[in-house]
């Protein structure tokens, strides 16, 4: 069965869920990044000296509007971040839903994409609201390379390459934040690639192309710039050069590497409360690894990039993720640091243009047989039937998984929600209470001596304008 316009119902479920899920989980109570948000940007959201920083754009300023829209009209409610993270979400999974439309792609194949973007394995990122406009970055990535399908298919509109040039401009700098790198690392790929696959034709080269990539590289500069002047916090990390601790220690390097691929096939805490040694996390890391590789080979096979390039810019870009979350977070020296439920939105990127690979590649199969075409051969065929039982196996194990991961965390909901009305109760006493109960209490900063003033700090604040738990008094 064909994708059809009832897939559109499934993103709606999705949010449907998604806003269950964090009511079921969550009391609105500040916590961990909330109390820096709220030492560096309240009461005051409108002024000015706390806008024009020389590290702005890594502030994300479309976080600015919507502070001043949560203070003002809902007291600065958790909620209100939350509901906006999963709406984005929502948007995310029918951008994803419309080209599997658009492409015919087989229901089966955009039902276990929906899934994949609900699955709870990103619980923390949903949990916690301060990541709301990450979820928007990936809107904006996933419209940027869209618009890029269109023009690279011939189909596009009339102010696509007007967008080409602009959009840039707006994600990398309006909400990209710390995710530009591999956005624009995608995007100079992909020009770079469509320049050589012209030019291999006979062609010249389409110097558009180039316009679009320094509209990307432009932005990403301002960005590292800005970053520049940020003031680094180093908490509990290594103190070696990456070469020397790599020299050191290769071995940890593989398994942080392994280790984040396995993660988007159970969530972390399911798997320590199973796994005992690091066989099992090798076998689920190498099947989604073995994953992109077929993956990686079925569009080039099928030359699936000369019909649509969307699929591979999400595989890029997934497997770019887990290389920056290798280069910059071994210094933390955890080996499953990696597997946490914060970078499984990076993550899944690359598992959708995976599956959207494997649902391209599959209907090319099976025109093949019927056309009687070129996949004829007795070695051909085996080969065939072998590659679609390891698209159905790493596809049934990703669903599993994840579908066992979002279980576990429903049954958690009650109890992290328990723990969350624990803390506003905490909170509501904090003066009776001592640093070091706050700052454990309220995860902030807890290998810092001055966590549980910042968090006082904090409380403060929210009590003297009766925001967040304290709205209850009014």
């Amino acid at each position: 069965m064909k994708t059809g316009k009832w897939c559109y119902f499934l993103p709606v479920i999705g949010v449907a869920f998604g806003l269950w899920y964090v009511r079921a989980a969550f009391a609105d109570v500040v916590y961990s990044d909330y109390i820096r948000l709220v030492n560096s940007y309240l009461p005051d959201v409108w002024d000015p000296d706390k806008f024009f920083v020389g590290d702005i754009l890594t502030r994300i300023p479309l976080n600015y509007a919507a502070r001043i829209i949560n203070v003002t009209f809902f007291d600065y409610s958790i909620r209100f971040d939350q509901v906006l993270g999963i709406l984005f979400l929502g948007v995310s999974a029918l951008q994803i839903t419309s080209y599997c439309v658009r492409q015919r792609i087989p229901a089966v194949w955009t039902l276990s994409l929906t899934f994949l973007i609900f699955s709870l394995n990103k619980w923390e990122m949903m949990i916690n609201g301060s990541g709301w406009i990450h979820f928007l970055a990936f809107t904006g990535f996933y419209c940027h390379y869209l618009v890029l399908e269109r023009v690279w298919r011939g189909r596009e509109k009339k102010r696509d390459h007007m967008w080409l040039v602009v959009l840039p401009w707006i994600v990398t700098i309006g909400t990209a934040g710390p995710y530009c790198a591999i956005y624009t690392v995608v995007l100079l790929l992909a020009y770079g690639f469509r320049m050589a696959l012209k030019k291999a034709k006979g062609g010249q080269w389409e110097k558009r192309y180039l316009v679009y990539g320094m509209s990307a590289i432009v932005p990403l500069l301002l960005y590292i710039v800005s970053s520049s002047l940020a003031e680094p916090e180093k908490l509990g990390v290594a103190e070696v050069p990456l070469m020397t601790q790599l020299v050191d220690t290769p071995g940890f390097f593989v398994r942080f590497f392994v280790k984040s691929f396995s993660s988007m096939a159970v969530g972390v805490e399911c798997a320590q409360a199973v796994f005992s040694g690091n066989l099992p996390y090798f076998i689920l890391g190498g099947a989604v690894m073995a994953g992109y590789g077929l993956a990686l080979w079925q569009q080039w096979r099928y030359k699936l990039y000369e019909e649509t390039i969307f699929p591979l810019l999400l595989v890029w870009a997934g497997g770019l993720n887990h290389l920056l979350i290798l280069v910059s977070r071994w210094v933390f020296l955890r080996e499953d640091y990696g597997m946490s439920s914060r970078y499984a939105l990076q993550f899944q990127v690359g598992i959708l243009g995976m599956l959207l690979t494997f649902g391209l590649a599959g209907r090319k199969m099976a025109d093949n047989k019927t056309a009687g075409g070129s996949l004829r051969g007795l070695g051909e065929g085996a080969g065939r039937a072998a590659a679609r039982c390891f698209m159905a196996g790493v596809t049934v194990l990703l669903l599993a998984g994840n579908g066992y991961t979002t279980v576990q965390e429903v049954k958690k909901a009650p109890y992290r929600k328990e723990r969350c009305m624990e803390r506003a109760q905490l909170a509501l006493d904090f003066e009776n209470r001592t640093d070091e109960e706050l700052k454990a209490n309220f995860e902030y900063h807890m290998s810092r001596p001055e966590g549980g003033r910042e968090v006082r700090a904090a409380l403060e604040i929210l009590k003297k304008q009766q925001w967040n738990i304290f709205r209850q008094q009014k």
